[in-house]
């Protein structure tokens, strides 16, 4: 059988691979080498950890700035970080459990996020590490430039230092003179960002009825910040605005939209439909060029018009059935008791 009795070979099924049962692209991304991608995340944190150091030593500088921020904040009306802080300070085990979080919660959580991420979606995992990267660039920048005494330091905000008074802190009690951390880097606040992030990675990444319950972790971060005056509003405020522009900017890789036939994805080009002439004049070229086997010997060297072509093909006959190209009907006596058949290649 030639090549216009047979049927076509099926093409490779890959629309199944682009989007998975409820319509959602899946990871399709290679996984990063996991060497690279662990000297890469641990030299961002090497550069930032260095780079804050850069900010010491601007004390009077960064109360001048926590008196601007804080009088900004009651001209705008925001509410006091006081107000929070009475909510804590009406049990001591609570205020033991916000400084825990606050110093135990902010790198292992956004490290298992990451390491979950790599392991189970790797396209998501690029895209995360993008913003993160981009987030905590902007925020070393923020820190350099703007350096900011933290509220519990602020005389004017008369609120406790709930690590110191209560513990576990991760400062010391002298921050002048605090070598291991900066303690003038409020603005903005990276406890809060990262853990935004965590939410929203997570939200995007999985496809859970309650996976909005994620952002539980960044508006208890919020509340931990706060309440242990460790951070203004403001810093939460400018985090969220750099993350978004973040989100904005970086988009998740892989991500194509669907095109219709004839337009390219990537290196596949999509076949366009054709047409009942094109059909004919493609069948014209092969009888001229191929004779069919059935042809008697000595007529092979001769040329077969596309009518010769489609008449010498043996079909299935069915009545009143259709097809993309329909074959010429010659018209014929027709039998008592018999129909009118057409002659169709759809049932080949």
């Amino acid at each position: 059988m030639n090549s216009l009795t047979e049927p076509a070979e099926p093409e490779p099924d890959t629309a199944g691979r682009e989007t998975d049962a409820v319509g959602h692209q899946p990871d399709v991304v290679a996984r990063p080498p996991l060497v690279r991608e662990l000297l890469l995340v641990v030299g961002l944190f090497l550069v930032y950890k260095f780079g804050r150091q850069l900010a010491n030593g601007h004390t009077d500088e960064a109360f001048h700035n926590a008196h601007r921020v804080w009088d900004l904040e009651r001209a705008v009306h925001l509410p006091g970080e006081g107000a929070v802080q009475h909510m804590l300070l009406h049990s001591e085990n609570l205020v033991h459990i916000a400084n825990t979080y606050y110093a135990t919660v902010h790198f292992p959580a956004t490290a298992a996020f990451l390491i979950w991420l790599y392991l189970r979606r790797p396209r998501h995992y690029i895209w995360t590490r993008r913003v993160l990267a981009a987030l905590t660039a902007a925020a070393l920048v923020l820190h350099l430039t703007f350096p900011l005494a933290p509220p519990r330091m602020l005389a004017a905000a008369h609120l406790v230092d709930t690590g110191q008074v209560y513990g576990p802190t991760v400062y010391g009690a002298t921050p002048q003179t605090d070598s291991m951390v900066n303690q003038f880097a409020a603005m903005p606040s990276l406890h809060f960002g990262w853990a935004l992030m965590v939410a929203v990675g997570l939200i995007a990444a999985t496809r859970s009825r309650l996976r909005w319950l994620w952002l539980l972790h960044p508006a208890l971060t919020l509340f931990v910040v706060v309440g242990t005056a460790n951070h203004y509003w403001l810093d939460t405020i400018v985090a969220t605005a750099l993350l978004g522009i973040a989100l904005a900017v970086i988009r998740l890789p892989g991500t194509t939209p669907a095109a219709k036939p004839g337009q390219s994805i990537g290196r596949r080009l999509l076949p366009a439909p054709r047409s009942a002439a094109s059909l004919l004049a493609t069948a014209e070229t092969m009888g001229a060029a191929l004779p069919a086997p059935w042809t008697p010997a000595h007529q092979r060297g001769g040329s077969l018009s596309a009518s010769d072509v489609l008449a010498r093909i043996p079909v299935s006959v069915t009545a009143g059935s259709a097809s993309a190209v329909d074959a010429p009907v010659t018209s014929g006596a027709v039998g008592p008791g018999r129909s009118v058949l057409t002659a169709t290649g759809a049932h080949r």
